[in-house]
């Protein structure tokens, strides 16, 4: 799985006219299933992200987690993130979960950081959605886990 998480000090995802999911302080979390993920794969992330230090501590270093700031997540699908650019000009999406795959790869994530007790929000699956945020530090950092 392939994730863009970014530290937010605000977060929020809009369908329609409507704002399905806000964070205040915390992670926006981009995630994509690629061809070949499990739910195993996806499970490691949300442990990965979840401990991930880039909270800063009393001195101002990175070295608090989201779990230690009491932070919440906001996680929106967004199969571009498995973008192919190595041919031409117009991206590839080959390398993306099949949309059927991706919901339950997508589902599956999301459980898994809610069961770590982490106040979590998301987008919707599919829709189209528009994400506003305001990123702290600013704070963005790519992340995958491989097969």
């Amino acid at each position: 799985m392939r994730a863009l998480i970014q530290r937010v000090s605000q977060a929020q995802v809009v369908v329609g006219s409507d704002a399905i999911g806000k964070i205040d302080k915390g992670l926006l979390i981009l995630i994509c299933a690629m061809q070949g993920d499990t739910e195993a794969i996806g499970a490691k992330l949300a442990q990965k992200i979840a401990k991930l230090r880039i909270f800063r501590d009393d001195q101002g270093r990175m070295n608090r987690s989201l779990v230690d700031v009491g932070g919440s997540a906001l996680i929106v699908s967004q199969f571009t993130l498995g973008a192919d650019t190595s041919r031409g000009n117009r991206p590839g999406f080959s390398q993306s979960a099949s949309p059927d795959q991706g919901r339950l790869l997508y589902d599956a994530f999301v459980k898994d950081f809610k069961a770590l007790g982490i106040a979590t929000e998301t987008g919707q699956f599919g829709a189209d959605m528009k994400v506003t945020l305001t990123n702290d530090g600013p704070v963005t950092i790519w992340m995958d886990i491989d097969k």
